[in-house]
């Protein structure tokens, strides 16, 4: 390890530098308990009924709160052209929930209606001629 250290200009100024040097290039390497995974578990990619949602209710909170990424146009939203159907409807029909009962409820609507919809359509991914799968 010293030699190392010393081929890279950056030898150890005491022992305590040295064992916490040690130290971290071991725990770094991997040396963990027999028969440990090292690797993290990596997440299941979410279902195209899981992207459409999470989608749809991103960019149509994005329209009823007012930010300035609301007018961008579906496919720089990463929308399929059936998606941006279902988000029009829902933003519209968010509209109208916070001009009766407030923001928070129209924000509120626009999860639950996304769910429902992006469920009922399938994750709504048909209709776009330049949709692909998740990888």
């Amino acid at each position: 390890m010293r030699a190392l250290l010393r081929r890279r200009g950056a030898a150890p100024r005491s022992r305590t530098a040295g064992a916490a040097l040690l130290l971290t290039a071991t725990l770094l390497a991997g040396c963990g308990s027999p028969g440990a995974d090292p690797s993290p578990p990596s997440p299941s990619p979410d279902s195209p009924v899981q992207l459409c949602t999470r989608l749809i209710s991103y960019w149509a909170e994005q329209d009823i709160i007012g930010s300035k990424w609301a007018g961008l146009d579906w496919e720089q939203k990463g929308l399929s052209n059936e998606q941006f159907g279902l988000y029009d409807d829902i933003v519209q029909e968010a509209r109208g929930e916070q001009r009766r009962r407030g923001t928070d409820a129209a924000l509120e609507l626009l999860r639950r209606r996304s769910a429902e919809r992006c469920k009922a359509a399938n994750g709504a991914t048909h209709s776009s001629e330049n949709w692909r799968p998740p990888a």
